[in-house]
């Protein structure tokens, strides 16, 4: 279970944000002012051994990060299929993995919509050839992500996005916590605390 996130309470420093493929994950951190998100590194998806939420909670260990920001894919319409059940098991995955390390970090999911679209153009933008998006894109979107959410967490005053919650049931500890973590979720059992009016929980 959750706590609802009070107005005006929301965590101040740095921050990670996170965006969820099926073959990458892309990873960007801001300062510790909040003011600039910047594309940090594109991790592969590991699905099996979930090697790659380690390295973002090792990250988030050694930046001391406040909070992880994950985005949340949502069609134009603000309907969620399949992206948004991933990114919300991966969610998931991550505060297991930080709990089991003795870390009290909370993760958010945040709306994601248009993400990859602005990042892609953003490239183009500054001048890298289309075939070369692959290897930052990524962690561009999560760049997008984490900006939109630290803007808006300062225009509004308090927090955004949808705080996860660890799945219930016995909770593991250590390394072998993400991949229990991952079945919890997958069987509907991850919450996260609405923050902005989103839909709850993933199914």
């Amino acid at each position: 279970m959750t706590e609802p996130v009070a107005a005006g309470d929301y965590p101040q420093g740095i921050k990670l944000g996170v965006d969820v493929g099926t073959v990458r994950v892309g990873v960007a951190i801001c300062d510790r002012d909040a003011i600039l998100a910047t594309p940090y590194k594109t991790l592969d998806r590991n699905a099996k051994k979930n090697s790659d939420v380690r390295v973002i909670a090792s990250l988030a260990q050694e930046l001391g990060a406040v909070q992880i920001m994950v985005g949340l894919p949502r069609t134009m319409k603000g309907e969620e299929y399949a992206s948004a059940r991933m990114a919300a098991e991966y969610a998931g995955l991550l505060v297991t993995e930080l709990a089991g390390r003795g870390l009290d970090v909370p993760v958010n999911l945040v709306d994601e919509r248009l993400s990859s679209v602005t990042a892609h153009r953003n490239l183009h933008e500054a001048g890298m050839s289309s075939r070369n998006h692959r290897k930052v894109v990524d962690q561009v979107a999560a760049a997008g992500i984490l900006q939109h959410a630290i803007d808006m967490q300062k225009a509004r005053g308090t927090d955004v996005g949808s705080r996860v919650s660890a799945p219930t049931g016995p909770q593991p500890s250590g390394t072998g916590g993400p991949a229990q973590a991952g079945t919890a979720a997958s069987e509907g059992k991850t919450r996260f605390q609405n923050t902005e009016g989103y839909s709850e929980p993933v199914q």
